[in-house]
């Protein structure tokens, strides 16, 4: 015993174990995912002068204008809260405009604005985001096994943050503030 209650595997052991050997190559496999998408958003952060979240945004914006925040929330599977707080910023830019409908003064629309279209049409591919992308291109089959067994995954995390899921990954959380 290694004093916590497992039992010590010596490293010829492990490296024996192919349950060992899987659970190292998917921890590898998660290292390799995380630091794409970091290095995605970095890159198009430089490039566009957005983070991979807003380039999002307005992406989404010139496929369907008109949205409101919530139905844009929806689309990106942020928080509404969060998803205000990155228009905000993209707002301060001058890439969209908030309409407030004649019909009902409740209901604001969100538009691209012509600055907006201008830099989506020389921003990075693909603007939606690299999992995004990735993710609507794999076969349902795949999809269906990747869901089970990344909530199997999940609920065998003894530290699950619910909240995490609806914030952008990219996005550092005192930035949605």
């Amino acid at each position: 015993m290694d004093g916590i209650g497992e039992p010590h595997l010596q490293l010829q052991e492990k490296e024996d174990d192919p349950r060992f050997v899987r659970s190292q190559t998917i921890l590898k496999d998660f290292r390799i995912i995380f630091r794409s998408v970091q290095d995605h958003s970095r890159w198009v952060e430089k490039e566009s002068g957005l983070s991979a979240a807003q380039l999002w945004m307005i992406w989404e914006l010139f496929n369907e204008p008109g949205l409101t925040v919530s139905a844009l929330a929806k689309v990106l599977s942020i928080h509404q809260s969060t998803c205000s707080n990155l228009l905000d910023k993209i707002q301060k830019k001058g890439l969209v405009s908030r309409d407030r409908s004649i019909d009902d003064q409740r209901v604001v629309r969100l538009y691209l604005t012509e600055k907006g279209t201008i830099l989506l049409a020389k921003a990075p591919r693909p603007a939606q985001g690299a999992l995004s992308d990735v993710l609507l291109r794999l076969p349902d089959n795949v999809l269906c096994e990747l869901e089970s067994g990344l909530n199997q995954f999940i609920d065998a995390l003894k530290i699950v943050d619910e909240k995490a899921g609806m914030l952008p990954i990219t996005e550092e959380k005192e930035d949605l503030k």
